[in-house]
C-alpha cells in the first residue's frame, strides 16, 4: 500500500486483496480520488487489472469478503490458499447470459414493460459522479482504498471482491454474469464497492432508446434503488438515459 493507516480492517483488507493498493483519507473534494482513478484506468488497460475503489475501513464489508471466499476463517484470520482456490473457481463458471435468467420480468407481464415513449417529464436525475463513498455526516468521503484488481475481465472482480450473497443482494455468480451482461451491452464496468453499495462506470450513457428495458433490468436486480430511492421505474429509466455512473444499494 502506498500511504500509511493504522486501521487493522484497512490493514488486513489489503492483505486480503493481494494486489498493488493506495490508500486515500476522507477528503472533502473528490478531484484527487477521481484524478488516481481515471489514470489507474488508463493504465490498467495496459497493465492488465481493473481498478476499484473500496471502502477502506468497513468491517460488514470485509467479514463478507472473508466469509464468502473462505468461510473457515475465524475473527479475520484467513487462509490465502483458500482465497485464491475460491478466486480460480469464479473465474471458471460458464456464466448464464440470458436476459430472462438474469432479470425475470418483476410484472409477468409484457403489456407492463416500459417504452422510449414513456420517458417525458423529468421525475429522474441523471448521475454522473460516483455517489457511494460520500458520508453525508461529515461532507467528506470515506476511506478507501484504490484497488488494482489483477483480472482482464471486468466482471471477473467479484472473484476478488465477493460481497454479495446476504439479504437480496446477488451471490458472487450472478454478480459476475450480470456484470457480463451489462459490459457486453453497454461497457459498464465496476468501480465502487461497499459492503452495501456498488456502483459502475460506463463509456457513454445509454440514451433513451435502451432505457427502458435498462432500468427493468436494474429494478429486478436491486429492487431498493426504485422502492427505496427513486420511486418508480419510470424515474429511473430517465435518470439512466444520461448518466454514466449506475448506483445500487442493498438493504
Amino acid at each position: 500500500m502506498t500511504e500509511t493507516t493504522t486501521s487493522p480492517i484497512t490493514s488486513k483488507l489489503v492483505e486480503f486483496l493481494n494486489c498493488p493498493c493506495q490508500y486515500f483519507a476522507p477528503m472533502q473534494d473528490d478531484d484527487p480520488l477521481m484524478a488516481a482513478f481515471h489514470a489507474a484506468q488508463k493504465r490498467g488497460k495496459q497493465e492488465g487489472f481493473i481498478p476499484m475503489l473500496v471502502a477502506a475501513e468497513d468491517d460488514i464489508l470485509l467479514e463478507t469478503l472473508l466469509m464468502n471466499s473462505d468461510p473457515q476463517s475465524k475473527g479475520g484470520t484467513f487462509s490465502p490458499q483458500a482465497v485464491s482456490a475460491y478466486r480460480s473457481a469464479m473465474k471458471a463458471l460458464p456464466l448464464p447470459q440470458n436476459a430472462e435468467a438474469l432479470f425475470p420480468n418483476p410484472w409477468g407481464e409484457e403489456d407492463d414493460l416500459l417504452a422510449e415513449e414513456d420517458l417525458e417529464g423529468d421525475e429522474g436525475e441523471p448521475i454522473n459522479r460516483f455517489l457511494g463513498y460520500w458520508d453525508y455526516g461529515t461532507k467528506k468521503t470515506i476511506p478507501l482504498i484504490l484497488a488494482e484488481i489483477p483480472v482482464q475481465q471486468p466482471w471477473e472482480v467479484f472473484a476478488y471482491l465477493p460481497f454479495g450473497g446476504w439479504n437480496e443482494c446477488p451471490d458472487t455468480e450472478r454478480l459476475m454474469a450480470t456484470a457480463k451482461y451489462w459490459f457486453t451491452k453497454h461497457g459498464a464496468v465496476p468501480s465502487v464497492v461497499t459492503h452495501d453499495i456498488l456502483e459502475f462506470t460506463l463509456p457513454q450513457a445509454v440514451g433513451r432508446e435502451k432505457a427502458p428495458v435498462l432500468a427493468q433490468e436494474q429494478y429486478a436486480w436491486c429492487a431498493d434503488i426504485v422502492d427505496q430511492g427513486v420511486g418508480s421505474i419510470t424515474a429511473l429509466a430517465q435518470g439512466l438515459a444520461d448518466s454514466t455512473v449506475w448506483y445500487f444499494w442493498w438493504d
